[in-house]
């Protein structure tokens, strides 16, 4: 969308999440965000065994000029150029990637790349997921998938999975934030803040702009969300602030009963969503547009299934009318 569209958006989502996260202390965290590694490993298009898709470790390394690009990220977020897209009719077909679209053999040890193949020549954007696997771990191949993304000049947009906190990283984490520490919950709100701050470096190390994070909420295997709902919702609180708080505008990834299943009835205020259907089609992904599936009361912007290892989205109707507000041009 247009600048003024976008700072618009962004204005009622932070009063949004403002009525959601009242009570929240209002400090301001210290220190620069939590980084990833500087290494980034060449992607590849070969398509191998394994299913797609990118479910969500040991925190990244600071570094004093990753901390000025993850600034610089969260300075330019949602203050560029009006939009150049153009207004379109009908749906616009698209994919996501992350790690296991990486070389076999990269990346955490549970979350290795697949070499799983690229989206489809005719995909006009990519959603590039930023972890590999659980918070505080980026995605390896990151930078080369950008690099892809400017190269076929398709539109972009980001996401990244969030995930339950060991006990070593709420010690690490939990006093970092704008939340009581003093507090439980407190403390795995400031957790999640900082799984926000990481990735925002992460975005800012590899050079890649996006009107909107989308917050990934589904179980994350061999990093299991705890069984206090209330607790899981407090992270994902802290996530969606650290990103509202850096000026980016939010949206939720998941289904309704995936969502509940980590988070209960978290609201976030009616934020974006999009809404995925597994194995099934591009007609079954479409029809996730519509009320039935509902995550947590907010627009539907893209339906995503599942083909020929792939994971392949649909954007949902009247949302063409205006990308420029869910993707970035590079070119």
């Amino acid at each position: 969308m247009v600048a003024g569209g976008r700072r618009t958006a962004l204005a009622c989502a932070t009063a949004a999440l403002a009525a959601v996260l009242t009570g929240c202390g209002g400090s301001t965290p210290s220190g620069a965000p939590p980084l990833p590694p500087t290494s980034t490993p060449t992607a590849t298009d070969t398509a191998v065994d394994g299913a797609p898709g990118g479910d969500a470790g040991d925190p990244g390394a600071d570094a004093s000029d990753l901390a000025k690009l993850a600034e610089e990220a969260a300075r330019n977020a949602g203050k560029g150029p009006p939009s150049d897209i153009a207004p379109r009719d009908g749906e616009v077909l698209g994919g996501d990637v992350s790690w296991p679209q990486c070389p076999p053999g990269t990346g955490i040890p549970e979350k290795q790349g697949k070499g799983l193949p690229m989206p489809l020549p005719e995909a006009e954007f990519v959603v590039l997921g930023l972890t590999n696997g659980p918070g505080f771990t980026p995605n390896p191949c990151l930078a080369d998938q950008v690099a892809w993304a400017k190269a076929n000049d398709v539109l972009v947009s980001v996401y990244a999975v969030s995930s339950y906190p060991s006990a070593e990283t709420v010690k690490k984490y939990g006093a970092d934030g704008p939340y009581d520490a003093t507090d439980r919950l407190g403390k795995l709100r400031n957790v999640g803040y900082q799984q926000a701050r990481f990735n925002i470096g992460t975005m800012g190390q590899v050079g890649v702009v996006s009107p909107i994070v989308w917050i990934d909420v589904e179980p994350v295997p061999n990093f299991d969300w705890s069984t206090d709902l209330k607790a899981n919702a407090a992270v994902i609180e802290g996530v969606a602030r650290g990103y509202a708080d850096a000026g980016f505008a939010i949206g939720v990834y998941s289904t309704p009963h995936l969502y509940r299943r980590v988070v209960g009835d978290l609201s976030l205020g009616g934020v974006p969503e999009w809404r995925a259907a597994g194995q099934t089609s591009r007609d079954e992904a479409l029809n996730r547009c519509g009320p039935d599936w509902s995550i947590q009361g907010g627009t539907a912007v893209m339906g995503q299934w599942v083909e020929q290892q792939r994971d392949l989205n649909l954007t949902c109707p009247g949302i063409a009318a205006d990308l420029g507000r869910w993707f970035h041009r590079f070119s």
